[in-house]
């Protein structure tokens, strides 16, 4: 296998940002490779003045470059640097904004709050919150000790070591920047991260303070005991349990979050005017690159011999590229176009129609290997009417059924969620309820099948639903 074949291979299963992020370094590496822009496209040329189009007034643009509106005769060397459109923004114009600047045209986007960082959040709070040096640098020190999700990773034992300062001091500082925004910070554990955010809000009563003290029983759904030690009713241990749940966990989890960028499709799928679906390439995750043959042709016939060969080298790698590219968005069209054609029904009625594939399917009526099916598969991703998946994503086993119809794995565990969504406290459905259920649909699906599903799909057993729904909301 050619390093070339190698790199084609891996091209075709890159996602769009890998191939973009590779082509951006072929653009810098190889000077016979230029981006196919829009704006880098030769101007048409221009009609004579009695072939221009009929404006629609009725005025033709012949008329209108007499006017002075469509300049014919201007001199190519004309310098512009004093000279202004009347009406725009030299002249403080309505809706161009003013001429004192005074407004700004900026999008929204471009003027959106910067929000700082948690470290930079607290080290205000900080410098605002304690005057003494000692404290704060023993503050910044804490600060400096967070994990992503808010709590302290030292021992408070360990900082008074490493600074020399008293534990109780350490603790002083600690314990008033448990309240600093947001509050919940600098915890040891779930515990005192729920304590501090119940004190912020002047709920931590001996009650709730019970409840904290007690929150395996919590864990486990014992509802009976808890009450009993809290020394409240049913109600107010709802109450208490709902306060909890409102309280984070992980205070200082979400603060840096980055903006995740959304998934740009690949394959865009719309419906065609008679019935079908059209299936045509993202043009936004097309790279456009072309060979500069005029460069090559020009420079080889004078270039030395080792600027030659590197010349020649180089050209050859770039019209790989090019062709390497239009293969990749060739086959992706094409195996995409298959996929959307299996899975018809998916498009027209939902998930309860998705029908079972494997890649031998695609791969037979593609006359490609299932290797190129499983690659192209990988990390691309189609825009539908029923919303963007990946390719991936219609690939499911088949689960036979009782009148010798298949049926697709995904629809089934869709199926499970659906009937355990719809049960209520009183009939909480077990595995074998589950089974039963799917059976009279025309499933035919084993009990551990079923149980493993579940488990997939992060619901829990039916003691555990009982528990949980058993328990006052």
């Amino acid at each position: 296998m050619t390093p070339q074949l190698r790199q084609a291979i891996k091209l075709l299963q890159y996602s769009n940002l890998e191939v973009a992020a590779f082509v951006e370094e072929q653009l810098e590496a190889n000077p016979l490779l230029e981006r196919a822009d829009a704006e880098d496209a030769p101007a048409p040329e221009r009609p004579a003045p009695d072939q221009l189009p009929q404006s629609a007034n009725g005025a033709d643009a012949a008329t209108l470059a007499v006017a002075g509106t469509l300049p014919e005769t201007a001199p190519l060397d004309t310098d512009y640097a004093n000279s202004y459109d009347p009406g725009t923004v030299a002249d403080g114009a309505p809706g161009h904004g003013r001429a004192d600047f005074t407004e700004d045209d900026r999008g929204i986007e471009a003027r959106a709050e910067t929000r700082p960082s948690l470290r930079d959040h607290l080290g205000e709070q900080l410098r605002l919150g304690f005057a003494d040096p000692v404290d704060r640098l023993i503050g910044a020190h804490l600060i400096a000790l967070l994990c992503p999700a808010g709590r302290l990773t030292a021992a408070p034992e360990a900082v008074a070591a490493a600074m020399g300062v008293p534990l109780a001091r350490v603790e002083a500082v600690r314990a008033r920047m448990l309240r600093f925004d947001p509050p919940g910070l600098f915890a040891r554990d779930l515990r005192e991260c729920l304590a501090a955010q119940l004190a912020e809000r002047n709920r931590l009563d001996p009650a709730m303070a019970c409840l904290l003290d007690h929150l395996d029983l919590l864990a486990r759904r014992d509802t009976r005991r808890l009450m009993s030690l809290c020394g409240v009713d049913a109600e107010d241990m709802a109450e208490m349990i709902a306060e909890l749940r409102a309280l984070d966990p992980k205070p200082g989890w979400g603060w840096e979050e980055a903006d995740i960028p959304p998934v740009i499709p690949d394959v865009l799928v719309r419906r065609a005017p008679d019935g079908g679906w059209l299936v045509e390439l993202n043009p936004e995750t097309m790279p456009r690159v072309l060979v500069n043959h005029r460069f090559y042709t020009r420079i080889v016939p004078r270039a030395a011999k080792a600027d030659r060969a590197f010349l020649s080298e180089q050209f050859a790698a770039a019209t790989w590229l090019v062709k390497s590219l239009a293969q990749r968005s060739t086959t992706i069209l094409k195996v995409a176009a298959e996929i959307m054609r299996q899975q018809d029904g998916f498009l027209r009625h939902g998930i309860t129609h998705l029908r079972p594939l494997i890649l031998r399917d695609i791969a037979a009526a593609t006359e490609l290997h299932e290797s190129t099916i499983s690659r192209v598969s990988a990390n691309k991703y189609v825009a539908t009417p029923r919303g963007t998946f990946e390719l991936k994503y219609f690939f499911t086993t088949a689960i036979a059924g009782t009148d010798g119809v298949t049926h697709s794995a995904e629809r089934v565990r869709h199926r499970i969620r659906a009937l355990v969504d719809a049960e209520s406290a009183e009939a909480i459905l077990s595995d074998d309820a589950l089974v039963a259920a799917l059976r009279t649909e025309g499933v035919d699906i084993a009990r551990r099948t079923v149980a493993k599903y579940r488990e997939a799909l992060r619901i829990p057993s039916s003691v555990q639903r009982k528990r949980d729904k058993a328990m006052p909301a």
